[in-house]
């Protein structure tokens, strides 16, 4: 909540991943802020050259979380929970 001018104003919180697992096939378990969960395939991701280095499996098991974002130290890359949910939830939802 913010306070402008004596006006309280509502807002909607950061969206973050609270639990994330590597799964078999490239892919990932997450939790979300919001409870939801799901599972996401990185295997399209990983033609890029920012994500190449996740296709060696014990690489793509090292994937933790910095302040709520999925991340690989040895590969250098990251994943904005914003892409994660849009993917991950719209699969649950059809």
């Amino acid at each position: 909540m913010r306070i402008n001018n004596g006006i309280a104003y509502a807002e909607a919180p950061a969206l973050t991943v609270v639990g994330v697992r590597p799964l078999p096939g490239h892919r990932l378990w997450v939790r979300f802020s919001t409870g939801e969960e799901g599972t996401f395939d990185m295997t399209p991701l990983l033609s890029s050259a920012v994500f190449a280095p996740l296709t060696d499996p014990g690489a793509f098991a090292s994937v933790g979380l910095n302040y709520g974002v999925p991340t690989w130290t040895e590969a250098n890359a990251d994943l904005a929970p914003e892409y994660l949910y849009e993917q991950t939830i719209s699969e649950v939802d059809s």
